[in-house]
C-alpha cells in the first residue's frame, strides 16, 4: 500500500478520525451531480449526505450507480429528517434546497444544477445557513458571483468555484507562474467539442445519446457557449481579458501555442499581452494553458534548457482537467482549510452576453443556453455595457421586446429579463451600484 503523501488526504484522515467525515450536501442529479455522487463514495475522508434533486428516480439512480444500497438512502421532508438520516449512516434525498442547506449535520453544499436562477437560490440560502458553498454552476458565478462572494465573506464562510472545471484548473496554472514571478501574456483552454456558433439541440440527439448526455447541455458545448462563460470566469478572477469580442480561437496547436497566443509585435494574434482565450488546434483540449514570458535572459535560458519551449514565451500546459471527479476537493478545502479555489473580483473586467442563433420574433420568451435561440459571447466588461448587452445568465425567461436578427447581440432594449427572478434582482442592483460609481469617477 502506498503511503499517504498528501497533504489534503492526511488533513481528511484526521478529520474524519476526530470529527467524522466531512459531510457534502449537494444539489442537483444530472450528468455532473451524478458524477459527483459516484465520486464521493470513493474518496476517504468525505461522504454524501444529502441529495437534492426534482427527480426523486433520478436522485435514486445517481445513488444506485455509486454502489449505494436501497436501504442506504430514503427520503426526507425537512433538514431534521436529514440530520436523522446522516446520524444513521444514510443518505437523504429532498427536493427542497432550503431544507438541505439548513441541516446541521451538513459541513458544506455544492451546486450542480446547471441553472442560473436555481444557483443564485440556492447559494443565497446556503450563505444564509452558514454553510460553505462550492458553486460548479459558472453562469451563475459570472453573473452574480462577486455579490455571492461578497455577503459569504461578510458571513465569514467560503464561496467558492470549483476544482476540476477549467477555469479552476487553469488558475491553477497562473498561480504558479505568478509564484514563479513569470509574465502572464494569456491563459485559457483548448475547446473539446468541433465548434458550430448554430448548433441546436435537434441535431445533436444522436450523439448526446451516445454519450450518455442531455443534447441542450452537450450544444452548450458545441456552439461556444461554455467556452465563453468559462473564459469570462477567468478573466473575472484575474483580470485577464478577452482580446477581442468573441476572442480569437486559433487552430493552435499545443507546440503551436507559444507563438500564437503572444501579442502581434511578436508574430501571435493578440493585440496585447494579459488575455483569455481558447485554441481548437490539435492536442489542446481537453487541457488547459498559460503562456508566460520572462524579462531575464539567465531564467529564458534555463526555461529552454529543460525543455519549457524554444521562447521567448513559454506554454504551460496541464492535459487534463477532472471536471466533476475534482469538485470535492474543493469542498474538503472550503471546510478544512477555509480556502477558496477560484473567487471573483470585486469588480468584473469581462461578460458573457447572449447572441440569437436564429431571427428572434417580438413576444417570443427565451428558453435555457444550449437551445435553439441564442448563445453566449465574451467581451470585455466596459464593451457589454457600452452595448447595452444583456447578460447570457439573464437570458433564460427573458422576453423579446424587439425584433433581432440572428448573429445580433441580445440588449436591454431589445429583450427583457424576468424581473421575478432572484438573479435578474441581484443582478440589477449590481449594475445600478455600478452606475453610481462609475459617475462619481467622472
Amino acid at each position: 500500500m502506498i503511503a499517504n503523501i498528501s497533504a489534503l488526504a492526511q488533513d481528511l484522515r484526521r478529520h474524519a478520525e476526530t470529527k467524522g467525515p466531512v459531510t457534502v450536501g449537494l444539489a442537483g442529479a444530472g450528468q455532473m451531480g451524478t458524477d459527483l455522487v459516484v465520486q464521493l463514495a470513493r474518496m476517504p475522508g468525505l461522504r454524501l449526505g444529502a441529495l437534492s434533486e426534482i427527480s426523486i428516480e433520478r436522485a435514486k439512480a445517481a445513488l444506485s450507480l455509486a454502489g449505494h444500497g436501497a436501504d442506504h438512502f430514503a427520503e426526507a421532508k425537512n433538514a431534521n429528517d436529514i440530520d436523522r438520516l446522516i446520524e444513521a449512516g444514510r443518505i437523504a434525498i429532498i427536493q427542497d434546497i432550503d431544507s438541505l442547506v439548513k441541516a446541521g449535520r451538513i459541513d458544506v453544499v455544492i451546486d450542480a444544477t446547471g441553472s442560473p436562477e436555481t444557483g443564485a437560490r440556492f447559494a443565497l440560502a446556503a450563505i444564509g445557513a452558514g454553510k460553505p458553498i462550492v458553486m460548479l454552476n459558472v453562469e451563475a458565478d459570472i453573473t452574480i458571483g462577486r455579490y455571492l462572494h461578497e455577503e459569504a465573506r461578510r458571513a465569514g464562510i467560503v464561496y467558492t468555484g470549483a476544482a476540476g472545471d477549467e477555469p479552476a484548473a487553469a488558475l491553477e496554472l497562473i498561480g504558479f507562474a505568478q509564484s514563479l514571478g513569470l509574465d502572464i501574456v494569456c491563459a485559457g483552454k483548448g475547446k473539446n467539442n468541433p465548434l458550430d456558433f448554430n448548433a441546436v439541440p435537434a441535431d445533436y440527439e444522436a450523439e448526446a445519446r451516445r454519450r450518455n448526455m442531455n443534447a441542450r447541455m452537450l450544444v452548450e458545448f458545441v456552439d461556444g457557449s461554455k467556452t465563453m462563460v468559462e473564459m469570462v470566469a477567468i478573466a473575472n478572477a484575474t483580470g485577464l481579458v478577452p482580446d477581442v469580442p468573441g476572442m480569437h480561437g486559433p487552430a493552435a496547436s499545443r507546440d503551436e501555442l507559444a507563438d500564437v497566443l503572444i501579442p502581434e509585435t511578436r508574430g501571435g494574434v493578440l493585440g496585447k499581452s494579459g488575455c483569455v482565450d481558447y485554441s481548437i488546434g490539435k492536442g489542446v483540449a481537453p487541457g488547459v494553458f498559460c503562456i508566460v514570458a520572462t524579462d531575464h535572459p539567465r531564467v529564458l535560458e534555463r526555461m529552454i534548457d529543460l525543455k519549457v519551449g524554444k521562447g521567448p514565451y513559454f506554454a504551460l500546459f496541464r492535459p487534463y482537467h477532472l471536471t466533476s471527479l475534482e469538485v470535492p476537493l474543493s469542498a474538503a478545502h472550503a471546510v478544512l482549510h477555509k480556502r477558496a479555489d477560484m473567487v471573483p473580483l470585486d469588480h468584473p473586467v469581462a461578460e458573457a452576453v447572449a447572441v440569437a442563433k436564429r431571427d428572434l420574433a417580438v413576444g417570443e420568451t427565451l428558453g435555457k443556453i444550449g437551445e435553439a435561440q441564442y448563445r453566449a459571447w465574451a467581451m470585455t466588461w466596459g464593451e457589454a455595457r457600452r452595448a447595452n448587452a444583456l447578460p447570457v445568465g439573464l437570458a433564460e425567461k427573458a422576453k423579446v421586446v424587439k425584433p433581432v436578427k440572428a448573429g445580433a447581440t441580445l440588449t436591454y432594449d431589445n429583450c427583457v429579463p424576468d424581473d421575478g427572478l432572484t438573479i435578474t434582482q441581484i443582478r440589477r442592483r449590481l449594475d445600478q451600484a455600478d452606475a453610481r460609481f462609475l459617475e462619481a469617477a467622472e
